[in-house]
């Protein structure tokens, strides 16, 4: 205690003797027994009121900005006390580990899921848990890594030009991957451009040597190998990409099966998930651990096995007959344009889409959602809506949709109508929270 208190700049409050060697958390429930819990004073709860909890399940100090029933160590920033620690703890690390980290305007956490399976074949990996991408959520990623770790996969989220390079400046990555520049927070920033700025603060970030990993059928993307002198390894479906995908081909239920080719050699990949898209988050991550020194036919191998983040084109079957296709985590209208593109894939008798609304569109909101509506009705028999905001998806799709008011609502019609053969794909941004809806069908 006594050492992190000189590290932060803090003072402690209790028994400056413990020893603490496991993680740091948020959430006192999730604490390991000799673990840290940082407590945060937020507009609806205080976490240092939370000290006890954490101690039951096995914390044995805290860090906070006044004293805790735990030993604490007290700083008048605990934000800035955690990232100065999880930096200082990989600062330690890094002779021995390699940090990747990941960014995009979607499918980084999938593509950080599948990075992840790929290094762990080769040598221990601590990686992000779910998207927690964030100014804490990095840091307390940072500070599960020890000295058994060799590969450290961190996501790195934005709303704001300027946060991937606070997270950046918290370690500097060695290998960036970048996977898209769509319009997810296009409210908050304002234009792709803007969005396409805050990404490429991952790449600027590159440490000393650094190789980026950047998808070369996205001319934004693209132009990041600009912004380095390191190495750069470009993936996609395109010619211009090293790392290739070739021969796709869907199976029954959407699942891609394709080859990925680079430098002459070849691997065939057969993913267990639904939707074409899935092959360019896979290529990102062939590229990333060939980039590591793990061998193309290995990452392919880890690749047909990988799991990903739960509410993420989970398929499963309902009591009914019918089957579910749960991407509820998340949604933007390229997002979104994949899961009915996944859908459409799959052999059924019908096919229903269950659109709730795209958050944090800004001024194209509307737009976007018409937009939605109308290839909504080119890719399924239905196109529900739920709420207000989602409504508009139903004006785009015309008289294959039904709008109802309330996830309630959806829940009831959904289990009186839909029968064996069905495909229900559930799909909003989180706020919508359909996550409900997908859970109440089974």
């Amino acid at each position: 205690m006594d050492e992190i208190a000189s590290l932060v700049g803090g003072k402690v409050v209790g028994d400056g003797s413990v020893t603490v060697n496991a993680p740091a958390v948020i959430d006192g429930r999730a604490a390991d027994p000799g673990g840290l819990f940082v407590a945060f004073a937020g507009e609806h709860a205080d976490g240092h009121e939370y000290a006890p909890q954490a101690a039951a399940a096995g914390a044995v100090a805290a860090l906070g900005s006044r004293p805790t029933a735990l030993p604490t160590v007290v700083v008048e920033d605990a934000q800035a006390a955690l990232q100065r620690l999880a930096a200082h703890v990989v600062s330690m690390l890094r002779e021995e580990m390699t940090v990747v980290a990941v960014t995009g305007s979607q499918g980084k956490t999938s593509t950080k899921d599948m990075i992840e399976a790929v290094l762990s074949t080769a040598a221990p990996t601590v990686a992000t848990s779910g998207s927690f991408n964030n100014e804490l959520g990095v840091p307390l990623t940072m500070l599960r890594a020890d000295r058994t770790t060799r590969f450290l996969v961190l996501e790195m989220g934005a709303r704001h030009i300027g946060d991937i390079a606070e997270l950046t400046g918290l370690v500097a990555p060695d290998i960036a991957v970048v996977t898209n520049v769509g319009q997810a927070h296009l409210g908050e920033f304002g234009s792709r451009e803007a969005i396409a700025v805050a990404k490429s603060e991952l790449v600027r970030g590159l440490a000393a040597g650094g190789t980026a990993v950047l998808h070369a059928d996205d001319p934004r993307v693209l132009a990041m190998s600009e912004l380095t002198d390191g190495p750069v390894l470009a993936f996609g479906a395109g010619d211009c990409a090293s790392v290739r995908v070739c021969g796709l081909s869907l199976d029954r239920l959407g699942r891609p099966s394709f080859t990925l080719r680079y430098d002459g050699d070849s691997a065939v990949v057969r993913l267990p998930f639904v939707g074409a898209h899935w092959t360019l988050n896979a290529a990102a991550a062939a590229a990333a651990g060939l980039t590591a020194g793990v061998p193309l036919e290995q990452a392919a191998t880890a690749l047909n096995t990988a799991s990903i983040s739960k509410w993420r084109m989970e398929l499963r079957a309902l009591d009914s007959g019918a089957t579910l296709l749960d991407d509820s985590y998340n949604a933007n209208p390229e997002s979104t344009r994949a899961g009915l593109d996944a859908l459409a894939s799959i052999d059924a008798k019908r096919r229903i889409a269950v659109l709730g609304e795209m958050l944090e569109l800004g001024e194209a909101s509307r737009d976007a959602h018409h937009e939605i509506g109308t290839y909504a009705a080119t890719r399924a028999d239905l196109v529900i809506t739920i709420g207000e905001a989602a409504a508009v998806i139903a004006d785009g799709a015309g008289e294959r949709a039904l709008a109802l008011p309330d996830n309630a609502a959806a829940i009831a019609w959904l289990r009186s109508h839909v029968a064996s053969g069905d495909v229900v794909l559930v799909k909003a941004s989180r706020g919508a929270r359909l996550d409900e809806v997908a859970a109440a069908l089974g």
